[in-house]
């Protein structure tokens, strides 16, 4: 009898090593897209992170259990998008405007806007989500637009725990 308790035990210990793996992970990054629309010539940004990272993140910040279910959910999610992520021109802020977010297949991707018209060159771009909670968080900011000339402008900045603002600058460019 001991020897099917103990292979029950090894059984069960084996399919908790499985769930855990399964519903774990060792990669920690987002993807954050700020673009020109062509015709407002207004910034739009489209960030994308995974949920529960985000809802760990702001669970962390705020000491509460935090998941969809909790009734400030929406508003939590906002400050945390607007609170780490911002853009300045000329040492003053941009501001952006909140549009909303949706929750698809584990990601949440949140959507802001600036109705000021900007050129991306010499924006400053500050990007701390989710990098204080995660040590090996690498977020990644893709630009596109026009430069001050009227050229195509396009790349991407990297940011993690040592780089958590950046430049966009004709350099950066790819």
């Amino acid at each position: 009898m001991s020897k099917v308790f103990s292979k029950y035990l090894i059984a069960i210990g084996f399919y908790i090593g499985l769930v855990a793996s399964a519903t774990s992970h060792t990669y920690f990054f987002g993807v954050s897209d700020v673009s020109i629309n062509p015709k407002t010539k207004h910034l739009e940004i489209v960030h994308q992170f995974t949920t529960h990272d985000i809802e760990n993140a702001i669970a962390e910040k705020k000491q509460v259990h935090f998941s969809a279910e909790h009734k400030n959910y929406d508003v939590y999610i906002q400050q945390y998008f607007e609170q780490q992520f911002s853009l300045e021109k000329n040492q003053v802020k941009i501001p952006l405007i909140w549009l909303g977010f949706e929750v698809t297949s584990g990601k949440i991707i949140a959507y802001q806007e600036s109705s000021q018209r900007n050129l991306l060159p010499q924006t400053v771009v500050k990007n701390a989500i989710l990098i204080d909670t995660y040590p090996k968080q690498v977020n990644t900011v893709n630009f596109q637009g026009v430069n001050v000339k009227g050229e195509a402008l396009f790349g991407s900045l990297t940011f993690d725990y040592r780089i958590k603002e950046a430049i966009i600058t004709s350099d950066t460019s790819q």
